[in-house]
């Protein structure tokens, strides 16, 4: 049974940083993806940023490109979310996703989810 717990959310302010880390019970199949999801009030759930293991490919949403770093422990089993140059926007609820196939962008696509972490920028 794979289980996520993210932490490291939190209150800032406008220009500060912040990394979410998520943690993975399991170790997971060799091709595999995790990633970042954040949904604000009233917003639907949107992809930040994945990381898929094979050719270490990235994606990132256009908002958070340059600002936000995804990284990935695999020894640890773990997933952060290094959080920089933090806007008003950037504030919701962040949640770790895995799959084991290659990224996509719909939610529906993860079968394995965090709780979520809240992250606020004031």
């Amino acid at each position: 049974h794979v289980q996520l717990v993210e932490s490291g959310g939190g209150s800032v302010q406008s220009g500060g940083s912040l990394t979410l880390s998520c943690a993975i019970s399991v170790k997971l199949e060799t091709d595999n993806c995790v990633g970042w999801f954040r949904q604000g009030p009233g917003t639907e759930r949107e992809r930040v940023a994945n990381h898929y293991t094979i050719g270490s490919r990235t994606f990132y949403h256009n908002s958070v490109k340059g600002r936000f770093t995804i990284s990935r422990d695999n020894a640890k089993n773990m997933v952060y979310l290094q959080m920089n140059s933090l806007k008003p926007e950037d504030t919701a609820m962040y949640y770790c996703a895995a799959r084991s196939a290659a990224c996509l962008s719909t939610p529906a696509s993860f079968p394995y989810w965090g709780q979520g972490t809240q992250v606020t920028v004031s």
